[in-house]
């Protein structure tokens, strides 16, 4: 899939890779895409809170070994 900023977060612990991500959003225009890469169990359910929460998209998620991996559209 195609983005247009990352977030890696792999190793960090509740609440930073959900700031990091709320840090990276906010430098981006309406409409691209951010990679969020996490290794925090919680986030699996953070993600989607936040999304929901904040009103940008998730627009799919999915693991790569032990990492999980967001996709997430600005709105």
């Amino acid at each position: 899939m195609a983005f247009q900023a990352e977030v890696d977060a792999i190793g960090m612990n509740c609440p930073l890779p959900i700031l990091r991500t709320k840090k990276a959003l906010a430098t981006m225009q309406s409409g691209e895409v951010l990679k969020v890469k996490a290794t925090d169990s919680g986030a699996a359910k953070d993600f989607p809170a936040f999304a929901k929460q904040t009103g940008n998209e998730l627009i799919a998620s999915g693991t790569e070994g032990d990492v999980l991996i967001f996709f997430l559209k600005r709105r």
